[in-house]
């Protein structure tokens, strides 16, 4: 009898416990629950419910709910990013920097923590890092173009400076986003800067689609003329 109750009670816990798992994965699909979730049970239901802290107006727990996370699930790098913000609102400033470093290491792919490396990047005067991360933004379609666009003087407005030679490596060596990076850098990249990493990239051997490049050249037109000349002497070279 004794085993029959201790069996119907290991059932029972095995219940209780599929459906705390399963309620926690379900937040994945709708992250308005997350909150429900009982905490011992709470791992992707915890990102949610930091993400809500970080936006209410109580530091302190934010921060705690942001460690919580840290301790669950500590490797997506979305994260450690949540955790460096809320350590900078709790006035941890050298924690959040270094969180955001590793946040940034971890994740090329979360856009906030590549702006923030890249701001920081600035800060420290080490141009070809923060090209790096401007590369990293460049390359995400739903990185807003204002942002490309208000970070890039920054970045590129030395003629021949670190942060220029740093874009031609990363162009001349990524031929499968050539096109992108001739649509979108017509847009968004400093005239100059674009018209000297495509001349310095040609003339390591780089081979633009003449159609784009063509197209690029009337886009340029439009913003400077200066630049759209040298792109033309490219165009004329090339096609």
């Amino acid at each position: 009898m004794i085993s029959g109750i201790i069996w119907r009670v290991v059932l029972v816990v095995i219940a209780v416990v599929t459906i705390g798992l399963q309620f926690d994965r379900q937040t994945r699909r709708s992250a308005a629950i997350a909150e429900n979730v009982p905490e011992l049970f709470r791992s992707a239901a915890q990102f949610p419910v930091a993400a809500r802290a970080l936006a209410g107006d109580d530091p302190a727990f934010a921060l705690a709910e942001a460690e919580r996370l840290i301790e669950r699930r500590p490797l997506p790098a979305e994260h450690l990013r949540i955790l460096a913000q809320a350590q900078f609102a709790a006035g941890q400033v050298e924690e959040s920097s270094l969180s955001i470093q590793y946040a940034a290491q971890r994740g090329w792919r979360d856009p906030l923590a590549q702006e923030s490396m890249l701001r920081l990047a600035l800060a420290a005067g080490n141009a070809p890092e923060a090209a790096r991360r401007y590369a990293a933004l460049f390359l995400r379609r739903d990185t807003e173009d204002a942002l490309l666009e208000e970070l890039g003087p920054a970045v590129l407005d030395e003629a021949g400076g670190e942060g220029r030679q740093t874009l031609i490596t990363i162009v001349g060596g990524g031929e499968r986003w050539h096109s992108q990076f001739l649509g979108r850098g017509a847009r968004v990249m400093p005239t100059a800067a674009f018209a000297e990493i495509i001349t310095a990239t040609t003339a390591n051997g780089t081979q633009y689609d003449c159609r784009l490049l063509e197209q690029t050249e009337r886009a340029v037109r439009a913003r400077d003329e200066a630049a759209a000349d040298t792109l033309s002497v490219i165009l004329e070279a090339q096609c």
